[in-house]
């Protein structure tokens, strides 16, 4: 059995929006706000702008091989197995991450009016006994739903679509009327001194804003599975993520300016206010909006798991193209009578569980995955220039313009915002890095990868490009040694980008025609 082409253009671009506008928009205008003030805005316009790039080079890719779980297979056509393996790898990590995200955003936010969920440990929010067993529940109703009805999904997405919008046009009106201090803003006037860019750099990859674009990628991974693709693919991966910019920016303006300057005293980073742990509840409720608190307090449990039910979608995808490589149990590309990958959905249940444990509290999380998730973006600008000289003559659906530099600039965001997110969280992921290269080491080994194209020579960019962003975390500023200071650092890394994108062009596979072909075949394509 294989999976169906049944999501019009539509479904995939609702699908996608469905999956931005999730925890992000209840915690990311906060934490943003915190961490840069003002400068916040600036950080949402700079992340979209970031993304839009990133996202075009995913949206020729994806049209010309509209497959499942596309991410984890460019990269064997440009570049072979080994390549392959450890980039699936970082975008696994990132996928298998976004459900628990979600769920903990949920239960976080219901602490408010169910302190028994959650409990205080180093000032992060993290789930009690009782919080852990709540969150088990959820993620099993997220499974059982996406295994269940393929119609029940269309239908709960669209609901859940429309609630989610009305809500956030709901709040973004109500709070803009009822106060609104343009005095907060006084720092992004020209010639102000409230630009504080490192604040502002970080907030883009650790408040929240890298994370609430990632939901372009469901676009990407559920391609297998949509009709009219040269069409649906690049609406879904770039149309989300224009809309949701639009809407988080609203978001970011009503609650900087709602903000009480008086709060402001000892600055953004040190405002608090009661029910911090579910940040617009706590603005509602002091400006007496018991309506909105009690609407947001649903949209708290909607958002959050409407986005994590996309999540546990296109994660399985992800995990069903691994096998389908090869690289994973090939018991995980089974489908049920649905079509859907049930032994996929349920690895994925489990390990996500035990992320709840290394990582207490949302934002902890979230700069983990956005670590994780630009790595394997970076496939995208590497896997088009490759596949532009590799398969010259193939008809492109969707043709990228100017694609040399959008690539260039593309792989250069990915390589900023990773090092932003800074090198306590940037050490975590080599440490998970580590241990997806021992396992690749083991399967290897035990002659479990079966492939004829393992492309040794592209470990001759691949170590390179791992080894030397994680030494210029160290070496930086963004919580490494600080030997690299704030503003060389976007040197060193255009420099160090540059480079590896070359090396990444000269060790690309020869041959790549026979696997294309069996690609086109998978996807009935041919």
């Amino acid at each position: 059995m294989q999976l169906s082409r049944r999501f019009t253009p539509l479904t995939m671009l609702l699908l996608s929006i469905n999956g931005m506008i999730g925890s992000a928009w209840l915690f990311g205008p906060f934490y943003a706000a915190k961490i840069a003030g003002e400068g916040a805005i600036i950080a949402w316009v700079l992340g979209g702008i970031a993304t839009v790039l990133i996202a075009l080079t995913f949206a020729e890719l994806s049209a010309l091989l509209p497959i499942a779980g596309g991410m984890s297979r460019f990269p064997q056509l440009s570049h072979g197995t080994l390549t392959n393996v450890t980039m699936s790898w970082a975008a696994w990590l990132s996928c298998v991450t976004m459900p628990p995200i979600e769920v903990q955003a949920t239960l976080q936010y219901a602490s408010t009016y169910f302190p028994s969920l959650t409990h205080m440990v180093n000032g992060a929010p993290v789930l009690t006994h009782f919080g852990l067993g709540c969150a088990t529940l959820i993620m099993l109703g997220l499974c059982l739903v996406n295994i269940v009805s393929y119609k029940g999904l269309i239908r709960f997405n669209f609901v859940l679509f429309a609630f989610k919008v009305v809500v956030i046009f709901c709040v973004i009106g109500a709070l803009i009327k009822t106060s609104f201090n343009s005095s907060n803003f006084i720092g992004l006037t020209p010639g102000a001194t409230g630009y504080h860019w490192q604040a502002i750099l970080t907030a883009l990859a650790s408040g929240g804003i890298a994370f609430a674009f990632t939901g372009f990628t469901h676009g990407i991974a559920l391609a297998g599975e949509t009709k009219r693709s040269q069409i649906a693919v690049p609406l879904a991966v770039i149309g989300s993520v224009v809309c949701c910019l639009l809407l988080y920016l609203g978001l970011q303006i009503a609650f900087i300016g709602v903000v009480d300057p008086k709060a402001l005293t000892h600055g953004w980073a040190n405002l608090a206010f009661a029910g911090e742990a579910g940040p617009f509840v706590g603005i509602a409720g002091l400006l007496g909006l018991a309506w909105l608190v009690k609407i947001l307090y649903v949209d708290s449990v909607v958002s959050p798991l409407g986005a994590g039910l996309i999540y546990v979608t296109s994660t399985a995808r992800t995990v069903y193209a691994l096998s389908k490589n090869g690289y994973f149990p090939q018991i995980l590309s089974r489908l049920n009578e649905k079509g859907f990958p049930v032994f996929a959905i349920a690895l994925n249940f489990i390990l996500g569980m035990f992320l709840f444990l290394p990582f207490p509290g949302w934002q902890a999380m979230v700069g983990f995955l956005v670590s994780a998730v630009v790595i394997s973006y970076a496939m995208g600008p590497i896997s088009l220039l490759c596949l532009r000289l590799q398969l010259p003559k193939e008809k492109r659906p969707f043709r990228l313009p100017f694609a040399n530099v959008i690539c260039v600039l593309a792989f250069y965001c990915c390589n900023l915002i990773c090092y932003w997110t800074g090198w306590d969280t940037i050490s975590k992921l080599a440490i998970a890095m580590g241990i997806g290269l021992v396992l690749l080491i083991v399967a290897y080994t035990r002659g479990l990868l079966t492939s004829t194209e393992f492309g040794f020579k592209g470990l001759a960019w691949l170590v390179p490009y791992l080894g030397g962003l994680f030494t210029i975390s160290y070496l930086g500023a963004f919580g490494g040694k600080g030997i690299i200071p704030f503003g060389w650092d976007f040197l060193v890394i255009g420099i160090f980008s540059l480079l590896i994108l070359g090396l990444a062009l000269a060790t690309r596979l020869n041959t790549v025609q026979e696997q294309y072909e069996n690609y086109k075949l998978e996807g009935n394509l041919a």
